[in-house]
């Protein structure tokens, strides 16, 4: 059987986040097809275990995620005109970790977890693609000031580099998978991964309660979340039983502004799944996309209406053919429809839920994490 090693950035055990989410379907989607195992970057003590991430155990490699050194970061990033991102994933016990493996394909979640690799004996000789998760480069542009302005371009000439040295590239955007075509890689495609179903959330069972959901310690997460506080006042006004909660961890050492009437925030919710039930549609002001888009892909699995922009929705409006509200006036009419008529909400949530239960039906999101490994089988 072929086996896989995944390089993953953050520990699939103790993280959480939209990236680490799909990371994990990834490898429970892998593990039906090839013997794979997983070595990531954790604050965990270092070394070997099985866990209990996919069926049967994975096989798990812990490597120290060390502290940022800025001085030492920035020397790095000048001596080897590499963006500061790839510097920082970029560690010698990591490839110390690669360099003692002897899998047949080695499975990078994030376009610089590659970096370690290409410095790995394994390099040419192995199997090696890239899953890319979301163009930092366009996230550093839009979210990090001056910073950001100074290192997009260095980023994007990184994942350009990385990626034209990968045997296949995964992208969950299509635009940013035809970016890299545009670029050269012509083995970069769109990934079709959504969440499994899960148990159906009865809309016509829920109160006037619309969820904003997604941890703002992720730039783009926490600019929405201002969105969605500027949008509310309109959103609920003349509705008296509206509410709007707030879920996910807030960013740190920031003061979060007054809430307005009847919002709130609900925090880090341990089941979500089971408050989600209680909601009647989810509202992703997004500004600034791309990635994974977990929020929208565990409403999805459940069923659960959603309003959001384009940038939020992205390519998902092709798996899922969602509507997509731009213009505030838009937006806020869309969440006043859901709040307002029932049986709105109910046909959307159905007919969100079925499109997702029979994409896995079909195995898409199985047939494309298949066809990546097999690229780097086919080098």
């Amino acid at each position: 059987m072929t086996r896989v090693a995944f390089l993953v950035s953050k520990d699939p055990v103790t993280e959480h986040g939209g990236d680490i989410e799909l990371a994990r379907v990834v490898m429970r989607l892998a593990a039906e097809s090839f013997d794979i195992r997983a070595i990531c970057l954790s604050d965990e003590p270092p070394g070997d275990s099985v866990v209990d991430v996919v069926k049967g155990g994975l096989k798990l490699t812990r490597v120290a995620q060390h502290p940022v050194k800025r001085g030492q970061l920035l020397a790095g990033a000048v001596l080897q005109r590499r963006s500061l991102v790839h510097i920082r994933f970029d560690t010698d016990e990591l490839l110390e970790e690669i360099e003692a493996s002897d899998e047949d394909v080695f499975f990078c979640e994030h376009n610089y977890m590659g970096e370690s690799f290409i410095r790995s004996m394994h390099f040419d000789k192995k199997g090696f693609v890239v899953n890319t998760i979301n163009t930092e480069s366009q996230v550093w542009l839009a979210t990090r000031g001056v910073l950001g302005r100074v290192e997009a371009p260095r980023l994007l000439r990184d994942e350009l580099r990385v990626a034209k040295l990968a045997d296949g590239v995964g992208c969950y955007e299509i635009e940013e998978s035809e970016m890299y075509r545009a670029n050269g890689v012509q083995g970069a495609r769109f990934m079709e991964v959504t969440l499994p179903p899960i148990e159906q959330i009865d809309i016509s069972a829920t109160g006037q309660r619309l969820v904003f959901l997604g941890g703002r310690d992720w730039p783009p997460n926490q600019e929405a979340f201002l969105e969605a506080l500027r949008l509310w006042p309109r959103i609920c006004e003349g509705i008296p039983g509206a509410e709007l909660c707030v879920v996910g961890a807030k960013k740190t050492g920031s003061t979060d502004p007054v809430y307005p009437d009847r919002a709130r925030d609900m925090g880090f919710v341990a089941d979500l799944p089971a408050f989600l039930k209680t909601c009647r549609a989810l509202m992703a002001p997004i500004r600034t996309g791309g990635g994974v888009r977990v929020k929208l892909l565990d409403a999805a699995c459940q069923g659960l209406p959603v309003v959001g922009t384009d940038a939020a929705v992205g390519s998902l409006k092709d798996v899922f053919g969602m509507s997509t509200f731009d213009d505030d006036d838009v937006f806020v009419a869309e969440c006043r429809r859901m709040l307002l008529d029932r049986d709105v909400a109910v046909a959307e949530g159905n007919r969100l839920y079925e499109t997702n239960r029979q994409h896995w039906a079909d195995k898409r999101p199985q047939k494309s994490v298949e066809a990546l490994v097999q690229a780097g089988l086919d080098r």
